[in-house]
């Protein structure tokens, strides 16, 4: 069996590696991160009575399929089998929607009771329980019942494909343009759900007939990446138009905000999987030099105009930046491997995050130091 310290099946590559630190400290930040999410006194993590698992939103006091689904993807890197499964398990028990106008997906928020706090879905986590399942089928081979993980992933990419089509309700790709909506009942998109590294997965692992659809989704993807992350600034806003530009609603979501910097991490790890994206690796490079000469407390519009706003996640925004440097590094701006380096720095001297938000940053957090240290696994 492999774990989160071994180099079989992984990135193969690590940029704390390549900045000078020596491996057995490696292996202790990433040690650590496990510890801090699921074991120590800051953890969010809790076995309940059932032999279930869930973690909190110590921001909003809830649990949430992005919360399980982050979770799930953590317990299969550190090949941690025990706790992935309890899990998906408390995910089947206590967010599954077995009917109704949303069936076959499960709901965004529930309180740790297992009471339901919405009964609608949020797309990224469904990607990412398809994407935890597929993963986990990999590594461990296919159980029974809820623990035959392809067959989960496809069952869920099947009803996010073809909800109105076949089955009752909205899908979660629109049909026509191939891009992730922000809602099933919405046709705008937020950017930072855009993850192409795994619609490529998702063409090796869903139905036969669905897999020409998962080629089309990544490209398309990394076309809209494109488009929503600015030229100069490489910013993108939390909600975004098909045609990339913000989505300016009543709610205050079209500035680079928390969901936002989710895109750069993103953009690095797709690089590190399937090769640089010239375009993508410039725009990570100019949002790494945008943040090293403006305040980084400040919340901006995507022209790099400051609004009167502080960032609510510091930890996570320096973390997904960071993790963008798998692409940054490829990028043939001048100062773009030196920019890269001194963000991959500046996360190595970061503690992880304590206090009510730190479950958002220190999950971010995880996945770049995974990202980074070479030990994200995925094949």
């Amino acid at each position: 069996m492999t774990n989160a310290t071994d180099t079989s099946k992984t990135l193969g590559e690590s940029m704390f590696a390549q900045c000078g630190y020596a491996q057995d400290a490696i292996d202790k930040r990433v040690s650590q991160v496990w510890h801090e999410i699921f074991e120590g006194p800051n953890k969010f993590y809790s076995e309940n009575d059932e032999g279930l698992a869930y973690v909190m939103d110590t921001g909003n006091n809830d649990v949430r399929t992005e919360g399980m689904s982050y979770a799930m993807m953590i317990a299969l890197q550190y090949d941690r089998k025990d706790v992935f499964d309890k899990l998906w398990g408390w995910v089947m028990r206590h967010m599954y929607m077995e009917d109704g106008h949303h069936a076959h997906y499960f709901a965004w928020s529930v309180a740790p009771d297992g009471t339901p706090n919405s009964n609608g879905p949020a797309p990224d986590g469904e990607e990412y329980f398809a994407m935890d399942l597929f993963l986990a089928s990999r590594r461990w081979g296919d159980g029974e019942d809820i623990y035959e993980y392809s067959a989960w992933g496809r069952e869920i990419l099947r009803y996010c494909v073809h909800k109105g089509e076949r089955y009752d309700g909205e899908p979660m790709w629109n049909p026509d343009n191939k891009l992730i909506k922000f809602i099933p009942e919405t046709e705008w998109s937020d950017p930072s759900y855009h993850l192409p590294h795994f619609y490529e997965v998702f063409a090796e692992e869903a139905d036969e007939e669905d897999r020409p659809f998962w080629h089309e989704a990544a490209a398309a993807s990394r076309r809209y990446l494109q488009a929503a992350c600015d030229e100069r600034t490489g910013m993108n806003a939390e909600y975004a138009d098909y045609d990339g530009k913000p989505h300016v609603d009543e709610s205050n979501h079209w500035h680079f905000y928390s969901d936002a910097y989710r895109t750069a991490a993103n953009i690095g790890l797709d690089v590190a999987w399937n090769g640089p994206q010239e375009v993508l690796c410039d725009r990570v490079a100019a949002l790494q030099r945008f943040f090293l000469t403006h305040d980084r407390t400040s919340v901006y519009a995507i022209d790099g105009t400051a609004v009167d706003e502080v960032v609510l996640h510091p930890v996570g925004f320096l973390a997904a930046t960071a993790q963008g440097a798998l692409a940054a590094v490829h990028s043939a701006q001048p100062d773009a491997e030196h920019n890269a380096r001194e963000w991959v720095r500046m996360l190595w001297n970061t503690p992880m995050r304590t206090g009510t938000r730190r479950y958002y940053d220190n999950f971010l957090y995880a996945f770049a130091m995974l990202a980074l240290s070479g030990k994200y696994w995925y094949e």
